[in-house]
């Protein structure tokens, strides 16, 4: 097949965008909420095609699953979006130089924006509404598992965009095969950035492979230091939240660091974990405590592989630390640089931690699950940037613009 096709028209409907304004921007965006909503059933029927090819037991289920509410969060997101103001046009810099030439440094589009994705067909509207917003073409290449129900959202999409008019290339949703994942690769000279949001597999292979440059939405390898003063209370609550709020995303917990001192209370700061069904890989201090009260179908001892796991499911590392310098080396070793916590009531251990941990988001006594860009304010997300360059952490609209300089003169020549 001629992937080129679909690059060149991605790349002449970014062109189309610059003249829209945001009234249209906006309606088109709370038309497709309500579109979606209307069209749940066919949706839903769609995505359960895609589910009867997948194991129930795989990880990724719970990320392709659709529901109802499910399909009624994504439409709140993109309300959401269209409610946020345009990063676009905004004058970063404002200067006039001796010669009297006039700079501004003024944000603009990426342009078009290429996103790798796997069984997770929200993204096919979250990714839409935040490049739709700021001017963006969006070309996806979704996963085969997630096949019917990415064709689903993407033709009530279109729909919509027919209907206000638009050129319906500003969404692209390339063929599910592997050949259209190289042919994104190699769009360069159309395509500006290449998103990769998916396992670490994925990741890795889209970086290493791509012709075009590449913003990391990286794994999530997170954990929570529960500090010699952490409230017990906090602790059950911010820990039992961060695990088993919804296990197949990347802000869930991984990896539970305790404080020596407080090891007496790991059986309580634990015990809510049980009725959650969550599988415990205890180092060997905190299993010979755990082993007397948690249940034993449900305790393991941990073995080196554990640590440095992102699990995607109902299991967790436990491992006790001597204090939170030896915390903060664990995690320096092991985390994938996304979330990392800690539960404390000392000012000065929490100050340390939130300064000295590297990575995009982290907390003092409240849950990774909110790394989201919804619950960050930013409407919705294109993915978490685990990398340092242009981006890091949830990605919104401010994201998905670079900047241009614009000069007005008046005769001026260099000398």
């Amino acid at each position: 097949m001629d992937y080129k096709q679909y690059f060149e028209k991605a790349k002449q409907a970014s062109r189309n965008l610059i003249s829209l304004s945001k009234d249209i921007t906006d309606a088109v965006l709370n038309d497709l909420a309500e579109a979606l909503v209307a069209n749940t059933a066919e949706i839903l029927t769609e995505n359960e095609k895609d589910l009867a090819k997948m194991s129930i037991e795989d990880p990724k289920y719970d990320r392709l699953k659709l529901s109802a509410s499910r399909i009624a969060d994504i439409a709140n997101d993109l309300k959401n979006v269209a409610d946020l103001n345009s990063p676009l046009g905004k004058i970063l810099s404002d200067k006039t130089l001796d010669n009297q030439l006039h700079i501004q440094k003024v944000s603009v589009p990426l342009g078009v924006v290429g996103v790798i994705y796997e069984a997770r067909p929200n993204v096919t509207a979250d990714v839409f509404s935040l490049c739709f917003k700021t001017g963006n073409v969006a070309v996806l290449k979704g996963g085969s598992d997630a096949e019917f129900s990415n064709l689903a959202i993407a033709k009530v999409i279109h729909g919509v965009l027919d209907n206000h008019k638009i050129n319906r290339d500003v969404l692209t949703l390339l063929p599910a095969e592997r050949a259209a994942t190289e042919a994104l690769l190699n769009a360069r000279g159309f395509v500006d950035v290449l998103i990769p949001r998916g396992s670490q597999s994925l990741i890795n292979y889209v970086r290493e492979n791509s012709k075009i440059p590449v913003i990391e939405t990286g794994a999530g390898i997170v954990h929570t230091y529960f500090d010699e003063s952490g409230d017990l209370e906090k602790g059950k609550a911010i820990i039992f939240n961060a695990k088993t709020r919804r296990v197949s995303v990347c802000n869930s917990l991984d990896c539970v660091l305790v404080n020596e001192n407080r090891l007496n209370d790991l059986p309580a700061l634990l015990s809510p974990l049980a009725d959650g069904n969550v599988e415990l890989y205890a180092d060997e201090k905190s299993y010979e405590v755990l082993k007397s009260f948690y249940p034993e179908n449900l305790l393991n001892q941990a073995t080196p592989e554990h640590f440095g796991t992102e699990f995607l499911s109902l299991k967790l590392a436990v491992k006790v630390v001597e204090n939170l310098t030896a915390a903060l080396n664990h995690i320096a070793d092991y985390s994938s640089k996304h979330s990392e916590a800690i539960i404390s009531e000392d000012a000065n251990n929490i100050a340390k931690f939130l300064n000295e941990v590297d990575a995009a988001a982290v907390y003092a006594n409240a849950s990774t699950g909110f790394t989201d860009g919804a619950q960050f304010g930013l409407g919705a997300e294109i993915g978490i940037s685990t990398q340092k360059l242009h981006a890091r952490g949830p990605m919104g609209l401010e994201e998905l613009t670079s900047y241009k300089w614009v000069v007005r003169g008046d005769g001026q020549v260099r000398k």
